[in-house]
């Protein structure tokens, strides 16, 4: 005859590093209350719970609802480097989620991680730059950022920071420099960039070259970026990388805007590598360095250049993108233009 017996084993489904689950609309509030509990093991198991609720839109909701983001703001100071690791990861998994966003905004959520600028667990460290990385695309989320004075804790961090965070820091930049620019020349982030124009992962020279064309953007960045920085633009532009390429050549079109940009470009001897981005059908940089050249065409120096090369934007009349053909009709214009 069977009998029954009692197993000491948890069930196959049963994670003993997770808080049991509520039922129903109880199950974050009770996350909530096991976040303050005393114990270490049943905030960390808690913690991990939360990490697969919040990537369900609607639990992010009620949980910005019930306050929770206000507990998580207390557990990033936390002793325990499990307990921060966590509750990073999860303000960056709420952080994918346009509602989300909008609470870590309005919850004061982006001052609050400053603290884990320098915190000694790399993990620590890439979630916080990953949630940097992911509200700047937000313009609240980037104004949010430049309100918490984080832009010169940025820059100084490409220094010292690990390679895959540094790209994370990059786009950050990237995105908040579109709305300001004062505070990255104030902390001679140029030089910082320009060293990482030079850096071995192309990656990482992509983006430093993007951050410049965002300052570029700027008035008071133009000026910055036309006094050294254009014959390394002009060096990246036959880099092996198209996304690097690409990234130097749209930072060059801005810096050539100011007549000094342009006679820096000419005196790096731009217009060769810029000649052969045009005559690349398949070059991301065509635009831009079309735009460029048309630039570098107001130079009588540059115009007397690139009269012999006239064949090669006409080229470019047949490319199927409107804005090429459009470029290289104004280029082909400004290059054969003579005085009356």
């Amino acid at each position: 005859m069977a009998h029954a017996r009692i197993s000491a084993n948890l069930p196959p489904d049963i994670d003993p590093t997770k808080a049991p689950i509520a039922f129903g609309k109880r199950a974050l509030p009770k996350l909530n209350e096991d976040l303050h509990s005393p114990e270490l093991l049943t905030q960390q198991r808690a913690l991990m719970a939360l990490c697969d609720l919040v990537h369900d839109p609607h639990n992010v909701n009620q949980a910005i609802k019930i306050g929770l983001l206000a507990s998580l703001k207390t557990l990033l100071l936390h002793n325990d480097s499990t307990v921060r690791q966590k509750t990073t990861e999860i303000l960056y998994i709420m952080a994918m989620h346009s509602i989300g966003r909008q609470g870590l905004i309005e919850n004061g959520v982006i001052p609050a991680l400053t603290e884990l600028l320098d915190d000694p667990v790399n993990i620590c460290r890439k979630n916080t730059h990953q949630i940097f990385e992911m509200m700047a695309k937000l313009p609240k989320g980037a104004a949010d950022i430049l309100h918490a004075g984080l832009i010169p804790l940025l820059v100084c961090k490409l220094k010292t920071e690990l390679d895959e965070i540094q790209e994370l820091i990059l786009d950050t930049l990237s995105s908040c420099l579109c709305v300001e620019v004062s505070e990255a020349l104030a902390t001679d982030a140029i030089t910082i960039l320009k060293e990482k124009l030079t850096h071995s992962s192309a990656a990482i020279k992509s983006k430093a070259a993007r951050v410049l064309l965002e300052i570029g953007t700027h008035p008071e960045g133009k000026a910055v970026v036309c006094e050294d920085i254009i014959p390394v633009l002009v060096s990246l532009l036959e880099d092996t990388d198209p996304e690097v390429q690409a990234s130097a050549t749209g930072a060059l079109m801005f810096a050539t805007i100011r007549p000094q940009g342009r006679f820096s470009a000419l005196g790096a001897e731009a217009i060769p590598p810029l000649l052969k981005l045009v005559a690349e059908e398949t070059s991301k940089s065509r635009l831009s360095a079309i735009k460029t050249l048309t630039m570098l065409a107001e130079v009588p120096e540059g115009r007397r250049t690139l009269l012999h090369h006239t064949d090669t934007f006409q080229q470019c009349l047949n490319d199927p993108s409107e804005a090429v053909k459009r470029a290289a009709k104004i280029a082909i214009a400004v290059i054969k233009w003579k005085p009356c």
